[in-house]
């Protein structure tokens, strides 16, 4: 079995996650592919891509290494209702069992920025540590034959060809809802764990005791007023006024001067 670092340094490199913007495009997804498909657990492959057979036949089914996948849910009921994208990938736990049911010492957490890898020549593939994973973020390579997962890009957030501001992982530097952020969770003062202090993020099921480095923001209360989505406090007196009759989709007169404004 793999110990943990005897001795580490208090940086926790991690991403934080604000669930409230997501819009689950994806974008993170395809750019962390993209960049890992040539990067430090290069190659990530695909097979059988385009099938939709089940494993038979000879015909093995459409399968993939993707180091972050991203789930929808329809959550709460009536005006709580809402849609909830949630990306998953691995969280960089503090004191993680996939390390430490590692027979050959493949799977290891680095001292020096808490970083969990897997050393591709080492590890025989055995899925032990995606069994005692509870996050799902382990990926097994058929090709290789070995498992793989999410670097943090560590290949591309030291590398000093790349400007300061470039050395990000993948998936946060392609959002375009800005709803991913990296940075050092161990240092209170950083800009990531200032936003989590702010915003109430939360760790995932802190009672397995893993310890994950990630955090995820949660959605903010649903907006229904209009001073609460930026229209002057004298439309939404006006918004008031118009009966309820008159909120149709085809509203006329100042219901629908002021949704016409709003959808701009």
């Amino acid at each position: 079995m793999t110990s943990l670092p005897a001795t580490a340094t208090s940086k926790k490199l991690g991403l934080v996650i604000d669930l409230d913007i997501c819009v689950g495009c994806h974008a993170c997804a395809v750019n962390c592919k993209e960049w890992n498909t040539g990067g430090h657990s290069a190659p990530l492959t695909d097979w059988n891509a385009y099938s939709a057979d089940e494993e038979e036949d000879g015909d093995e089914g459409a399968w993939g290494v993707w180091f972050n996948r991203i789930h929808t849910f329809e959550a709460g009921e009536g005006e709580d209702a809402r849609t909830v994208h949630f990306p998953r990938s691995c969280l960089h736990c503090e004191t993680p069992d996939c390390v430490t049911v590692c027979p050959t010492g493949a799977s290891y957490k680095r001292a020096e920025d808490g970083i969990v890898l897997v050393n591709a020549d080492l590890c025989i593939g055995c899925k032990l540590c995606s069994w005692a994973c509870p996050y799902g973020a382990r990926e097994y390579d058929k090709t290789e034959g070995v498992m793989k997962k999410c670097t943090l890009c560590v290949d591309k957030i030291y590398n000093e060809n790349l400007e300061e501001r470039d050395r990000v992982p993948a998936c946060v530097s392609t959002c375009p809802a800005g709803a991913r952020h990296y940075g050092d969770l161990g240092d209170p003062g950083s800009d990531v764990s200032k936003l989590v202090a702010e915003r109430g993020g939360y760790e995932l099921m802190p009672e397995m005791g893993y310890k994950p480095v990630n955090r995820y923001l949660p959605p903010r209360p649903r907006r229904t007023e209009a001073a609460d989505i930026g229209a002057p406090e004298r439309l939404a007196d006006l918004a008031v006024k118009v009966p309820a009759a008159e909120a149709t989709e085809n509203a006329k007169g100042v219901l629908g001067w002021l949704d016409q404004m709003l959808s701009r």
